[in-house]
């Protein structure tokens, strides 16, 4: 039994499933939305996140029209995500010695008035890439903090029964948002241009301030508050270090989130260079992900478990679709392929995410989940130039097939660590009736040899 984050603890048996812990509750796709204090933030969030939505493709948008690069586009997406490479551990280490419902309402104000300051600029006729530039980074430094503050409150507000629950109903929400912000602001940048976009994300803040005001901290349960000392992001790092059910999940969404997840690129190099359209099917495809994202995340929140080799699977899917994807040689074939890709990518964040915060003491919950943030979003000002370049020197189908090709071998490699770590072996039958491919303990296999 950890008696603190520095404590040794024995490696799970099998790394592969994330049991939880004592006997849960029981669960349903939506149980978690019946506790009044996440229905309010799930409320809440869900107006944000179509802003933020709306943001996004606005600010892709607007910079591939003033500048025509997808390099340009990447270096956006780069500077919104560098803050977290940087300085991503400090704000897991602020989230867990700070109340993070004050420190939330700190945050999601600023990001707010990030928005609003875009908007004047683009309304007024005054803006400049460098304008963009600047207030991606402005809204990275603030996400350092808000992002491992918004993880972990879930489980102050859900407890750790329903937290798989949770988890996934978030991102069920962010990508319900997803299907509505792209389409939206699609046609609004097509009628009035994309400063309203960005004026209704800085105004869509007003709803989790609101919600997390009306909260009823009484309900909260009880959080580990860690004291202010030296050596705590040391402490961290030697903690993950120490499980394997926490580094290897992690080492798989660095490498999906910094090569497989730049859509803002390629569909944008896509839709401008290949299928020679505009803004409407940039948006249209980006919906298509969300309903594939969507369909994974509600999956997710039925199953309620994490199971780590699940995560593998569909890492192994999502890499290979994107190779298919970028060789598709009709718009219908691309578009069609967009649904499964958002699927299996979603699958991979949630149930790493859910497995990790289930799996990690909560004295150093939010630096273990500034961590994973670090790496999953954090490597995008290294993933994001890097494919913009790649996709400007060979177009866009290579660029697209590099991603998903890195992404697909980092699944085989982490898949092939997780199994080794928890004594496991690939069995293949391919006798009529069995099961053709499964992972077997070590010893199972070797008493089917001896057997033979």
């Amino acid at each position: 039994m950890r008696t603190g984050p520095g404590a040794d603890s024995a490696p799970a048996p099998d790394p592969t499933a994330v049991p939880a812990s004592g006997a849960p509750a029981p669960t349903s796709m939506f149980s978690s939305l019946k506790i009044r204090n996440y229905r309010l933030f799930a409320t809440g969030q869900a107006v944000s996140n179509t802003g933020t939505w709306m943001q996004r493709i606005a600010q892709d948008w607007l910079v591939l029209t003033m500048t025509g690069s997808a390099s340009a586009v990447g270096i956006t997406v780069a500077l919104q995500f560098l803050p977290m490479l940087l300085f991503g551990l400090y704000g897991g280490v602020l989230a867990d010695r700070l109340p993070k419902r004050p420190l939330l309402l700190a945050t999601q104000s600023a990001m707010g008035l990030t928005g609003l300051a875009l908007a004047a600029l683009t309304l007024t006729g005054s803006v400049e890439v460098w304008h963009v530039y600047l207030t991606a980074f402005l809204l990275g430094l603030v996400t350092v903090v808000d992002n491992p503050a918004r993880q972990t409150f879930v489980s102050e507000m859900v407890g750790p029964d329903q937290l798989a629950n949770a988890v996934s109903l978030n991102s069920a929400n962010f990508q319900s948002a997803r299907l509505v912000g792209p389409a939206v602001a699609g046609v609004l940048i097509t009628a009035v241009g994309s400063g309203y976009a960005f004026l209704f994300n800085g105004l869509s803040f007003l709803a989790p301030i609101v919600s997390l005001l009306l909260m009823r901290p009484g309900e909260l349960h009880k959080s580990v508050r860690t004291p202010r000392a030296k050596g705590q992001l040391r402490e961290g790092l030697r903690y993950v270090s120490s499980h394997p059910e926490l580094i290897w999940p992690i080492v798989l969404v660095g490498f999906v989130g910094t090569f497989g997840f730049n859509f803002p690129i390629w569909l944008s190099a896509f839709v401008h260079e290949v299928y020679r359209s505009g803004a409407s099917t940039y948006g249209l495809l980006n919906t298509l992900i969300a309903i594939g994202s969507l369909a994974g995340a509600l999956l997710a929140a039925r199953r309620g478990a994490s199971r780590l080799r699940l995560m593998v699977g569909a890492a192994v899917l999502f890499g290979g679709l994107e190779i298919v994807a970028a060789f598709a040689p009709e718009f219908w074939m691309f578009a069609a392929l967009m649904a499964p890709i958002g699927m299996f990518g979603l699958t991979v964040n949630v149930i790493a995410n859910s497995s990790i915060q289930m799996a990690t003491d909560p004295a150093v919950r939010g630096r273990v989940m500034s961590l994973y943030m670090m790496v999953f979003v954090g490597g995008t000002p290294v993933g994001a130039p890097l494919v913009g370049w790649i996709t400007d020197a060979y177009g866009p189908r290579l660029g697209f097939a590099a991603g998903g090709a890195v992404s697909l071998l980092a699944a085989l490699a982490v898949g092939a660590m997780l199994a080794r770590s928890g004594g496991l072996r690939l069995k293949v039958d391919l006798r009529p009736g069995r099961k053709h491919v499964e992972l077997v303990p070590k010893e199972h296999r070797e008493r089917l040899a001896t057997a033979a």
